[in-house]
């Protein structure tokens, strides 16, 4: 029997323009040389790339965002194409000095979610620790441009601490994300203390890291940050890709290392018009993770944040490229396109419907090739109710949502003002369920027998307290 083929990487690197060739490799390689490298003024720029007059006016402006590249990263930019996916992400443009309209400081409302400082808790059993508000090179669409624009300002060990006790003392957190600015440009030893505390909190079962460094600065993947992190398992890392030609010989010696680690690896890619808003840029993209072993996780739609307005692109772009991927490539290698709602609202998937109608016995669906096809359901299933071995439930005060409906745990969710708005003048004594007004809607009253073949029913002791029906 013969053996299969190695995992082999080629010990390669990327191509460095004149200004660095002479660096030696030794300092190129050193991710604290890369750090204390980066460009950021116009002559910096200037001596590298061939700028056009727009990318000299953002360089150029008091007000543009934070800008710092990694000399590794400014050297996968094409010098002389404008165009170019990586020189469009981290290169001041004017445009992005434009507002737009829904523009917001922060769209995805998580100061309004933050009980302490740099703790957004928006889900019920998961929490989002922001760190540190420095990264190793800047983004033009930065989510959080709010947070990481000041070169001075970042969080402290107080800071910290108040967020890992307030995920101590909440034990329906089962997971924990670091983001910020990048968790793995902290010095090691803070990062090291920060998850040797989250670990050591019974009720933690996953840690996760976002983080750009991989593909900001692969040479900070060393073999003692690697050996550090596989101590806290089940430890998760997402890094952040958006075009194949991020995708580096030195990005690929990065990944191996960690999931080597048995650290899981995924990706979260934003849709960026001009930069990979093209189905077969995704497609390629997902290709060209999977084969260094990351998972493609999200396609996220462009934030209303500032500077992104030259980025975003339509949904029905985003479905488009969704149709170009599902049936034809593995399921694996396919992201969740997601838009992260403003204000607040969360993640909501965008798929292409599939499903193209459905009643109580049959379902009818088209694949990918427009073939349709009927799925003939169940005539007799039915829920099955609580016991051993289902899953133990969770507390989620008033987050429950939609799944409360089906669980039978209500009837409605109303929006806020919706009873106000809807008694149009009424007396509360008739707006109110117990109001004898002729309009009022009152609940259903059914059978026995129809109680007893119904499922999800709840029946209140005394009648007094909100039920999905009335026994008769």
């Amino acid at each position: 029997m013969t053996s299969g083929t190695p995992y082999e990487l080629p010990d390669v690197n990327s191509w460095r323009p004149a200004v660095w060739a002479n660096v030696p490799d030794e300092q190129w390689n050193d991710w604290r040389w890369q750090m204390s490298n980066r460009i950021s003024t116009y002559d910096e720029f200037a001596r590298i790339i061939h700028l056009t007059p727009e990318e000299a006016e953002g360089l150029k402006a008091e007000t543009k965002f934070r800008t710092e590249i990694t000399p590794y990263f400014a050297s996968l930019i094409d010098p002389d194409d404008p165009e170019c996916p990586v020189r469009q992400q981290v290169v001041p443009h004017s445009r992005e000095l434009a507002g737009f309209e829904a523009m917001m400081r922060d769209s995805l409302g998580e100061e309004s979610h933050s009980p302490v400082p740099g703790l957004v808790h928006r889900y019920p059993d998961r929490v989002l620790m922001l760190v540190t508000t420095q990264c190793a090179s800047y983004c033009r669409y930065c989510t959080r441009s709010r947070i990481v624009g000041d070169a001075t300002a970042t969080f402290s060990r107080k800071q910290h601490d108040a967020q890992i006790e307030y995920i101590a003392s909440h034990p329906q957190v089962r997971d924990v994300l670091l983001s910020g600015g990048d968790p793995l440009t902290l010095p090691p030893k803070v990062l090291e203390d920060m998850l040797r505390r989250l670990r050591a909190i019974p009720h933690l079962d996953i840690i996760r890291i976002g983080s750009r460094v991989p593909v900001f600065l692969p040479q900070r993947i060393t073999d003692e940050l690697v050996g550090m992190l596989r101590q806290f398992h089940p430890l998760w890392l997402n890094i952040h890709v958006n075009h194949p030609k991020e995708v580096t010989p030195e990005l690929a010696r990065a990944c191996a290392k960690l999931a080597d680690a048995g650290i899981p690896l995924g990706n979260q890619s934003v849709l960026m018009a001009g930069v990979n808003d093209h189905p077969d840029t995704i497609k390629a993209l997902c290709h060209a993770l999977v084969k260094i072993r990351v998972r493609p996780y999200y396609l996220y739609q462009c934030d209303l944040v500032a500077g992104s307005g030259q980025f975003r692109t339509s949904i029905s772009a985003g479905l488009e490229i969704m149709e170009a991927l599902r049936g034809h490539t593995s399921g694996y290698a396919i992201p969740v396109y997601a838009v992260d709602l403003p204000g607040g609202g969360g993640k909501v998937p965008v798929l292409p419907n599939y499903l193209i109608s459905v009643s109580n016995d049959r379902a009818v669906f088209r694949n990918f090739e427009g073939y349709i096809a009927t799925y003939v359901q169940p005539a007799n299933y039915q829920r099955p109710k609580r016991n051993k071995w289902t899953g133990q439930s969770t507390e989620e005060p008033g987050q429950k949502g939609v799944a409360s409906l089906l669980a039978g745990e209500g009837m409605v969710i109303r929006p806020e003002d919706w009873t106000g708005t809807h008694t149009r003048g009424r007396d509360d004594d008739q707006a109110g369920t117990g109001g004898e007004a002729s309009h009022v809607l009152k609940p259903d009253i059914i059978s026995v027998e129809d109680i007893k073949n119904a499922r999800n029913v709840e029946i209140a002791p005394n009648g007094d307290e909100p039920v999905w029906a009335r026994l008769n």
